[in-house]
């Protein structure tokens, strides 16, 4: 994503997902993302005319081991704007001390941004 100043962040939703059986990071955080997007209904889009192709999406996935989660599979999964995906150290896996089988769990932030509209908007009062 750009470091745009004139970019200001207008979403933030987060997510949790697993892999209970599969040990998949990428899986769990693929499910941890649409956790998040299933909590977000934004008509901001429709309303003012904004592009979503001018939406710039930074994902940040917490998981046990941030090197096996395919971030470029996890951005495509994003239906709209423009993705940058990075997986840090965080989530947790848990392992069954009876099978010795590790379930992982991935945690999501999903920022969005669009240029500043400060200005560009006024309320109408009702009447």
């Amino acid at each position: 994503m750009s470091q745009d100043s004139n970019k200001k962040r207008i979403i933030l939703e987060m997510g949790m997902g697993n892999d209970l059986y599969g040990h998949d990071y990428t899986k769990a955080a693929k499910r941890a993302v649409q956790d998040a997007l299933h909590h977000s209904s934004i008509t901001l889009f429709a309303k003012t005319n904004l592009d979503h192709k001018d939406m710039d999406v930074r994902v940040t996935i917490g998981v046990a081991e941030p090197d096996q989660v395919d971030c470029a599979a996890v951005a495509a999964d994003l239906p709209r704007g423009v993705a940058t995906v990075t997986a840090v150290k965080g989530g947790l896996d848990v392992v069954d001390a009876d099978t010795g089988k590790k379930h992982v769990v991935a945690t999501a932030a999903i920022e969005a941004f669009v240029a500043d509209q400060t200005g560009k908007w006024r309320l109408r009062t009702q009447g």
